[in-house]
């Protein structure tokens, strides 16, 4: 995507060769980790982070593209990275139909899939030993599928990321009888978040960034208090109870299939 802007919020050797599919960087003001985590909580910055796949199954598909960037407090990207990686496996023609990438263009352009993987796990850690929260859409999935890709491929994993935000969570929590599907592309257009590209990982990670904030700002939360990773485990493990009990209702679940409401790893 252009427009985009990189700084050096990570050693470069954190990335390794990641900035070959990353946007150019363009020079704007330094940020440091350390100023990040002191910022008040009204202009914090925050972490995103999203994956797209070869399917969605979290420990038997594979990565094929990543994006790890951070946002400032008006949701103006400072720190973007991306990756595409070579998964290894045949990419689905559904899953290269909704996100762009064939088999082909995977093996010709996607680097090394332990080598993403271990890039992508290096940067989240590194926001996350900062202190600063990383945002995720259905964060169970993207943090389930890095962590089983990790055990893949032999790397040090992220057994419990934290602090993590998840506005598909925290949307459900606070408006939880609007109707309609709660999709990215529904709950940003719901809070007025431009999404551009959706099934694009930069795009997707930026959208749901933006809609966290949003959403803070709507019901005034802050999305750097320390209590609410914790809430949001319970309110996953809740709303998959719900979900369990109202598709076992209509028969789209057999009574001893619950649905995993674990959260941010599954």
């Amino acid at each position: 995507m252009t427009g985009w802007h990189a700084i050096p919020l990570w050693d470069d050797d954190t990335f390794g060769d990641a900035a070959a599919v990353a946007p150019e960087p363009v020079a704007v003001a330094p940020v440091v980790a350390e100023a990040l985590v002191e910022a008040p909580a009204s202009g914090i910055r925050i972490g995103v982070f999203d994956l797209e796949t070869t399917g969605v199954d979290v420990r038997e598909d594979r990565i094929v593209t990543a994006h790890v960037g951070v946002l400032d407090a008006t949701g103006a990207v400072v720190e973007a990275r991306s990756w595409m990686a070579d998964p290894g496996i045949e990419i689905p023609e559904g899953a290269s139909a909704i996100h762009g990438i064939s088999t082909e263009r995977a093996r010709a352009e996607g680097r090394p899939a332990g080598d993403v993987v271990a890039e992508v796990t290096a940067a989240l850690r590194a926001l996350f030993d900062a202190g600063i929260p990383v945002v995720a859409y259905n964060a169970s999935f993207d943090f389930s599928m890095l962590r089983y890709e990790g055990i893949r491929h032999g790397l040090a994993t992220i057994d419990a990321p934290s602090p993590v935000v998840d506005p598909l969570v925290v949307d459900k929590t606070y408006d939880r009888y609007r109707r309609g599907k709660r999709t990215l592309e529904v709950v940003a257009a719901h809070y007025a978040v431009t999404l551009e590209g959706a099934h694009d990982a930069a795009a997707d990670a930026v959208a749901a960034g933006r809609v966290a904030q949003a959403i803070a700002a709507r019901f005034e939360l802050d999305l750097a208090a320390p209590d609410l990773h914790t809430q949001q485990i319970a309110w996953a493990r809740a709303q998959a109870e719900s979900l369990t009990e109202y598709f076992i209702k209509v028969g789209r679940l057999d009574p001893e299939d619950a649905l995993d409401g674990s959260w941010p790893i599954r």
